[in-house]
């Protein structure tokens, strides 16, 4: 615990490795488009099959919440999802203490949530997670689908918004400890992203884009 709480750690984890974990993601991120890419150039049934109209047409409908026929039969799968995917990216994003972050390093400066809501978006990420482990312990139908891998992942987006909670509210253990946690599950979070399940939030656009190309020029459907 001393050496966690130590300034030199704090000063590592607050420093270099917040580098890391942005170079890591950065690159990876690009690498696995990269690959997405090439591979649909050397694809001789994809490429033709792809629409700019199409594709636009299928994003916006599923991006938009009750949008399609499946948002509109899973109502409250559709709330959740919204609201976590809204919550996970607008909460780290605009919070103030990690906006102070970037104008102390890098003098920029954007808006800020209210703490107060900052706050309750938190608390709704962590509900979220929630829901999703009862949904795949209970669910017969995506039980069968799950794996370790899945829990580890939720694990893996639930632990920085934890320990972001408990440090903000200065809970159970000393702050710098908190705080030293949280940026830690938040590079492990930051850095896990191009190379595990999470890395859908690269490759959601490429399926929706294909799919509604195929829907739309070839089947003359929708898909949505």
């Amino acid at each position: 615990m001393k050496f966690i709480m130590s300034e030199g750690f704090y000063a590592f984890v607050s420093g270099p490795m917040v580098w890391v974990a942005f170079l890591v993601f950065i690159f990876g991120s690009a690498y696995r488009v990269y690959k997405i890419i090439s591979g649909l150039k050397k694809e001789a049934v994809v490429l033709p099959y792809m629409s700019f109209k199409y594709s636009l047409r299928s994003i916006a409908h599923w991006a938009t919440p009750f949008g399609t026929v499946n948002w509109r039969r899973h109502p409250i799968m559709t709330v959740v999802t919204f609201l976590f995917h809204f919550c996970l990216i607008v909460t780290p994003v605009f919070l103030l203490a990690h906006n102070i972050l970037w104008l102390r390093a890098w003098h920029i400066k954007w808006w800020t949530l209210p703490e107060g809501l900052a706050d309750f978006m938190t608390l709704l990420v962590m509900l979220c997670c929630l829901f999703f482990l009862l949904r795949r312990l209970i669910e017969r139908e995506v039980k069968f689908v799950t794996y370790p891998s899945d829990f580890f992942i939720l694990t893996i987006v639930f632990l920085p918004f934890f320990t972001g909670f408990l440090a903000y509210h200065q809970l159970f253990l000393p702050y710098k400890a908190l705080i030293i946690t949280h940026i830690l599950f938040g590079e492990i979070m930051l850095m896990a992203i191009p190379f595990t399940r999470l890395a859908h939030m690269l490759f959601s656009v490429f399926t929706r884009a294909y799919t509604g190309s195929e829907f739309g020029m070839v089947r003359h459907a929708r898909d949505w």
